[in-house]
């Protein structure tokens, strides 16, 4: 049996939020949690409770050590930390343009790239859905059979 998939939402915007959670759980049948805590963000990678982070670029109201930070600094420093670095992270932003997504994929160290508004749903789950670590049985019986 698979277990349901958690995703995080780092999202400052909550429209976008709703927007996010609604796509996930009703066409993607995962759960959508959703935080712009810093703190709460690291806590939640490094126990374990996200299979993967949607990171949106500019946060305007995340804080961390007194001081502002966006989307691409907590990706640095989850990717950095041996406890998160494996966790999948795709950033989602409005910054759409010519050479963002190599920009923004390169500095972060993110795993993948999502612009905003998100129009199609159904590319937008999949791109999530390839994205997400294998079950530890799929990970297990993959290995015994190679």
């Amino acid at each position: 049996m698979t277990k349901m998939r958690t995703v995080l939402v780092v999202e400052d915007n909550l429209i976008n939020w709703k927007v996010f959670e609604r796509i996930l759980t009703k066409q993607g049948g995962m759960t959508a949690k959703h935080t712009e805590d810093v703190e709460m963000v690291m806590q939640m990678a490094e126990s374990k409770q996200a299979d993967l982070i949607l990171m949106d670029v500019s946060l305007a109201n995340s804080y961390y050590e007194g001081k502002a930070i966006d989307g691409i600094k907590i990706t640095q420093m989850l990717k950095a930390n041996p406890h998160t670095a494996n966790l999948p992270i795709i950033l989602v932003t409005a910054h759409g343009g010519e050479g963002d997504r190599d920009y923004f994929l390169g500095k972060s160290g993110a795993d993948g790239y999502i612009s905003k508004p998100v129009v199609d749903q159904k590319a937008f789950v999949a791109e999530i859905k390839s994205r997400l670590p294998l079950d530890e049985e799929l990970e297990a019986l993959s290995l015994s059979v190679s």
